[in-house]
């Protein structure tokens, strides 16, 4: 039996030994981050937190460098400071999921930023036209083209799906400017959680020999023992990711950086057949052969979402991290004890109205684009009480565009090809289908969206097996912004992308007769438009007001449906000036083109050269639209010859809310009557007496378009 005085001393003994367990663990420090603090230059100071997951499990310490508690201190960059970001981008798909990224990097940057884009032909085409229109300020693109760095990693065998564009990061330092020192180097799956200033402030830190800077690889991949018989490329501990890199170019130039992979790539190559991660291996074995190159970088810069993952022990709560890297071939699909959480704050981005980011820098001015110069003196020019103000804002607006939005295989080159082009909005979606299966051929298309609807048309297309089969279908998303219908400058997208000689110029609610794509091609060669004859092929418009009938085969199956009374000329009910000079009655005989004269109103669906006149982008909303653009053809000495077995039917549709404004409000169609004045006006600056005849059609009655 113990004395007395015994369970006295023990349990103070215990007490304090708590007590001094408590002190190490509020004062004492983390012992990694002694250790980077003993390295002395380079390192990162330390927070003295404790990280708990959110679950509430312990923390696990692997030893290596997957933790956020050493984080960098400010100061920030000067606000004014140019930040330079690279990207390799190729394809349909990697464009949407560029823009996704930039739009995470707008949303937080306090800073001008410079891209330079890497970029095959594809996407290139896609983001230049992207920037131009979206004119953010203090944002700069150049772009190098992917083609000619082909040849420099071509040589190497490469498993990862991003095949030879995934192992461009290594030939950056020879292809960026020569005057350029340092950028940072991002993958097109991370998604941004903070100011990228913050990102570039850690340059910093690097020791005069460190040149690149990365996070820890968050699996256990270079580790080799994820399976049997794994056989990963060599690296330093578990490796590091490269989905976020801080290059020093001027450093990387100045050791031999384009000898030393390339030398490292070949000694692999002798034991490994290929790169199972592209670059990531190279890189890889560089640091593990040159350890003193590389610069750790806090995990949260680089949160990955692999498959097989150990991301979560380097954050406890949203606060921690910095970005988001989908680094699984699985992207948003991927399973991990967090991934709602992810992939909420990825489609926050992914749906964000980018018309919201082009936002001036405050106390950091910069000169705007020469295009966004322009605009803003004639917006000031505008008359804010003028009834017609919106009408004049809506057809100076420049709508952000990205062409060619899903996947799209040009078609091949024949010399009477004839594309189907139209414009749509969310409303319209269904008809998509229906005219695949009318129309074989190729179509451009241009569709009025938020970027939340972009993305629900995506998924449209993807679960629809007949949209899904038809490559030869480019979609153009326009954006939305202003409260009037672009129907005008969304033609003129939709015509600007077709790449066939000849073009169809239809609406979405028009379905053309089966026959039609062959018959059209059929009609340019035996018409031969292509020896220089400028004509205009009418194809007849008839409406149905039912919503189910049955589609005419041939011209005899809709004579028959017109004589019962389920069709109609287009538009006879509400303004048959529109079609009359078709003159259906010939027609119905006629079994040769014949040509018609223009008159007032004349509103047809033509085929015509892809070099025709573009749209008048001053009719927006409802009215004169399709007119103006036939006056232009007829102005240019166009010949409009009917084809006698070509149809298109209109199907029944709600009206538009422009068409509603139209019809209800007397303010709108005298707007409408002011901006065809103004067009008659430029008409006859431009053609002179020849535009007399369309003056003398101004004086008699007339009403929409």
């Amino acid at each position: 039996m113990l004395p007395r005085g015994r369970p006295r001393a023990l349990g103070a003994a215990l007490l304090l030994l708590l007590l001094i367990l408590i002190g190490f663990f509020l004062f004492g420090g983390d012992l990694e981050c002694e250790r980077r603090e003993q390295r002395g230059r380079g390192s990162f100071p330390c927070a003295l937190t404790t990280r708990v997951p959110p679950d509430g499990d312990p923390p696990t310490d692997d030893g290596g460098l997957n933790r956020s508690d050493c984080v960098p201190p400010r100061p920030l960059p000067h606000k004014c400071e140019l930040l330079h970001v690279a990207i390799v981008c190729a394809g349909h798909n990697s464009s949407r999921d560029v823009i996704t990224l930039v739009k995470s990097m707008l949303f937080y940057r306090k800073n001008p930023l410079h891209l330079h884009l890497v970029t095959d032909a594809v996407a290139r085409n896609i983001l230049d036209t992207l920037f131009h229109t979206w004119m953010v300020p203090a944002v700069g693109i150049s772009f190098y083209d992917a083609d000619e760095l082909k040849p420099q990693v071509s040589w190497i065998p490469n498993k990862h799906y991003s095949g030879l564009y995934g192992l461009m990061k290594l030939v950056l330092p020879g292809v960026l400017p020569p005057d350029l020192t340092r950028v940072i180097v991002l993958d097109t799956d991370v998604t941004f959680a903070s100011d990228i200033a913050e990102l570039w402030a850690l340059f910093a830190h690097f020791s005069d020999e460190q040149v690149i800077g990365l996070v820890e690889n968050q699996s256990d991949w270079y580790l080799g023992n994820l399976w049997r018989n794994h056989r990963p490329w060599p690296a330093l501990g578990r490796g590091f990711n490269t989905g976020v890199i801080l290059l020093r170019l001027d450093r990387l130039r100045q050791a031999g950086w384009e000898q030393m992979w390339k030398l490292t790539a070949t000694q692999g190559l002798l034991t490994l057949p290929a790169t199972s991660l592209a670059d990531q291996d190279i890189f890889n074995a560089v640091i593990k052969g040159h350890p003193g190159l590389v610069q750790p970088l806090p995990c949260v810069w680089n949160v990955q979402l692999s498959d097989h993952t150990l991301a979560e022990r380097c954050y406890s709560e949203a606060a921690d991290l910095k970005v988001i890297h989908w680094n699984s071939p699985k992207k948003l699909r991927v399973k991990n004890k967090h991934v709602e959480f992810f992939r909420n704050l990825h489609l926050t981005f992914l749906e964000y109205d980018g018309n919201l980011l082009r936002r001036e820098l405050f106390g950091c001015p910069s000169p705007p684009p020469p295009e966004a110069e322009q605009l803003q003196r004639a917006l000031a020019q505008l008359d804010e009480e003028d009834s017609c103000f919106e009408f004049r804002q809506q057809q100076l607006t420049v709508h952000r565009v990205h062409i060619t939005f899903l996947p799209h295989e040009p078609p091949r080159p024949q010399p009477h090809d004839v594309t189907l082009v139209a414009q749509l909005s969310m409303d319209r979606l269904q008809m998509l289908e229906a005219l695949c299966r009318h129309w074989p051929g190729p179509m451009s298309l241009a569709l009025y969206l938020t970027d939340a609807e972009a993305q629900q048309f995506l998924r449209f297309v993807e679960a629809s097996a007949v949209l899904s089969a038809r490559p030869d279908v480019a979609y153009h998303v326009v954006y939305r912004e202003g409260p009037l219908y672009p129907i005008n400058q969304l033609r003129n997208v939709a015509l600007a992308q077709a790449l066939t000689p000849y073009i169809f110029l239809s609406d979405i609610d028009s379905l053309p007769s089966y026959s039609l794509y062959d018959y059209l091609r059929t009609s340019v060669e035996q018409l031969e438009l292509g020896s220089g004859r400028k004509a205009a092929l009418v194809v007849p418009a008839f409406e149905t007001l039912h919503h189910h009938f049955r589609f005419p085969r041939a011209k005899a199956e809709l004579l028959a449906l017109l004589d019962a009374g389920a069709l109609y000329p287009s538009r006879y009910h509400e303004w048959p000036r529109g079609h009359a000079p078709t003159d259906y009655a010939r027609w119905r005989e006629s079994q040769a083109p014949y040509r018609v004269q223009w008159a007032a109103d004349y509103e047809p669906y033509v085929v015509v050269p892809r070099d025709c006149p573009r749209y008048d982008p001053r009719f927006v909303g409802f009215g004169w639209n399709k007119v103006a653009h036939i006056v232009e053809l007829d102005a240019q000495e166009y010949e409009l010859l009917v084809l006698p077995e070509a149809f298109t039917i209109h199907l029944p549709h709600t009206p538009s809310l422009d068409t509603f404004r139209f019809r209800s409000s007397p303010t709108y169609r005298d707007c409408l009557q002011a901006l065809t004045d103004e067009f008659h006006q430029d008409l006859s600056r431009s053609y002179g007496a020849a535009a007399l005849k369309y003056l003398t059609a101004l004086q008699q009655p007339r009403g929409p378009a």
